[in-house]
């Protein structure tokens, strides 16, 4: 006979009723899914655009990540942020994004390992040389800090390892850190977006050719379709969700004008990389060189826009460098690579998605630029000379002989100046007002866009890939054959694109921060005794402590009998 009123009895049942609830509890939390992360800066939360892309795979993703083997805790730390990462990816993928870690020198041989690895870099994987001390001796190793992202039956390779070079190895990996999850995303996002934005190179003006943009347009073309747009002839230049001014050199027309300008208004995006002082080196070897102003006619429709791109050059003390000879050994002549401060170095730049984490820039013949009152539109600097800077106004005289002079600090003192804007907002047409062009359709005239985006470079040359002398072949955009340094050109002008081509896309990704959060070593120092001290004493303090109390309450207890 079962006693409902027993202790056991209740016991038991108030068991059951705990496993039921746990039970319900689990059905109901498998209906809703859901994460929560307890992180201050929420390093394992991905952003919304990101979870969107995922959820709407058609196929699986395999992802092959090179860092495994014998790494150091820097890059261990890299290596477990890419995994949780990933964790990530297939959790929000509904397990269609599938991953594994595979160590680059565990191919069998020598010879399948040298081939593995050139295989990597000609995917864009390139190698990283650590350098450390291990038992006072000093070890070399390589590590391929990336990924090979396959979709459909088509593999892409990314760079993971990514940042400022110009800080200390701990702040390029935390920055890489920072970056993972856009640049695996925005890999899976090449492999499987099948509609793919027009963009449209303009032409008629004297743009860079077809080889000297090569690289970046080769770029490109693994997420848009690319054409040469001339302004006259196309018949429908709002097909294109971008148009890129790739440094004109010959005058707008006033029909060229109009209907760039309705192109905007109708809610286009233009990106203007724009010399404005005709400066080159095949010239500055002359005595009498100098640089004059072109005549592009378009000062007054940026200035309705809100910026203004002035007739001067930037000299940086932080600058690129340039080979000239120096004298002769014998009958070889001696060359040096001297700092050419016509070349100013970028490294300062804004906080915003296109910059973040972005390497250094190299700029040739940079202008200056300002702002001017435009209502509506919001104006943000993304490209800063350094502070050591002056600005010469036009003419400006460009000569390599001058490389050989020492140059005064004093004389750059213009402190960091704005080398690039982007404009965001409604703008105003150039042409209210006015009376349109002759020969013009102003039919569709409109006065004011709705909500769209502008970025304005006071460099052409930012865009402009050097060429192989040899083969003819166009080299990567940044690349400096003299160094042998690759700078984040390419980086710059591929965010520069996503930011204007994709409303609240993936390249907000790149906003992502995640905090170093390094022990003060000199406080560490001076406490180490106090800590090591109380580490010790404390727990059998405690111990003790919590040893007399159960002894005095039991006595007490059963001192009652």
């Amino acid at each position: 006979m079962v006693m409902l009123n027993s202790r056991k009895t209740g016991d038991l049942l108030t068991l059951a009723n705990g496993i039921a609830l746990v039970v319900l509890l689990n059905s109901l939390a498998s209906l809703y899914f859901f994460r929560i992360d307890l992180t201050e800066e929420k390093r394992y939360t991905i952003k919304p655009q990101t979870k969107e892309l995922l959820s709407h795979l058609d196929d699986d993703v395999f992802v092959e990540v090179f860092l495994e083997g014998d790494l150091n805790p820097g890059f261990k730390r890299f290596q477990k942020s890419v995994r949780e990462t990933l964790e990530e990816f297939r959790i929000y993928s509904h397990n269609k994004v599938k991953f594994i870690f595979t160590d680059p020198a565990q191919a069998q041989g020598e010879k399948a390992r040298n081939e593995f690895m050139n295989d990597l870099a000609a995917k864009g994987i390139t190698p990283t040389n650590v350098i450390e001390n291990e038992n006072g001796q000093r070890v070399e190793k390589f590590i391929f800090p990336g990924a090979l992202v396959s979709y459909d039956g088509f593999e892409t390779g990314v760079m993971l390892l990514k940042g400022n070079r110009a800080k200390n190895a701990q702040e390029v990996l935390n920055e890489s850190i920072e970056g993972a999850e856009y640049e695996l995303a925005n890999a899976i996002y090449k492999l499987s977006n099948t509609r793919r934005k027009k963009i449209g190179f303009l032409r008629g003006h004297n743009e860079l050719d077809s080889l000297q943009t090569a690289s970046f347009r080769s770029a490109l073309k693994e997420q848009y379709e690319i054409s040469n747009v001339n302004l006259i002839a196309a018949k429908n230049l709002q097909r294109y969700e971008l148009l890129i001014a790739a440094k004109p050199r010959t005058e707008f027309t006033p029909a060229d004008k109009y209907r760039l300008d309705q192109y905007i208004m109708h809610g286009g995006k233009v990106l203007f990389l724009i010399d404005r002082l005709e400066a080159n080196m095949d010239s500055a070897s002359r005595e009498d060189y100098f640089a004059f102003p072109y005549n592009l006619n378009l000062d007054d429709q940026l200035f309705k826009y809100g910026v203004r791109i002035n007739p001067d050059l930037i000299e940086d003390r932080v600058s690129g460098k340039y080979p000239i000879v120096v004298g002769k050994t014998g009958d070889r002549p001696q060359i040096m690579q001297l700092e050419w401060p016509f070349f100013p170095l970028i490294n300062q730049y804004a906080d915003h998605a296109i910059t973040r984490n972005l390497d250094a820039v190299i700029s040739k013949f940079a202008s200056s630029i300002d702002t001017v009152k435009a209502v509506g539109v919001k104006k943000t600097p993304l490209l800063y000379s350094s502070p050591y800077t002056r600005k010469v106004t036009a003419p400006v005289k460009v000569g390599v002989d001058d490389l050989r002079r020492q140059l005064q600090d004093g004389n750059f003192n213009d402190g960091k100046i704005p080398m690039a804007y982007l404009l965001e907002g409604s703008f105003t047409s150039l042409y209210k007002n006015r009376f349109a062009p002759e020969g013009v359709d102003a039919s569709a005239f409109v006065e004011k866009s709705p909500s769209t985006k502008i970025i304005v470079v006071a460099d052409g040359d930012i865009v402009r890939n050097d060429v192989n002398p040899r083969d003819g072949k166009a080299q990567v955009l940044g690349y400096d054959p003299f160094t042998q340094y690759t700078f984040a050109n390419q980086d710059l002008l591929l965010n520069m694109v996503a930011y204007l081509t994709h409303e609240d896309g993936l390249i907000n990704a790149r906003t992502k921060q995640i905090k170093i959060r390094p022990l003060d070593k000199e406080k560490i120092k001076n406490d180490r005794g106090f800590w090591q001290t109380l580490n010790i004493a404390l727990p059998l303090l405690v111990l003790l402590i919590f040893g007399i109390s159960r002894s005095y309450l039991r006595r007490l207890k059963y001192s009652r009998f």
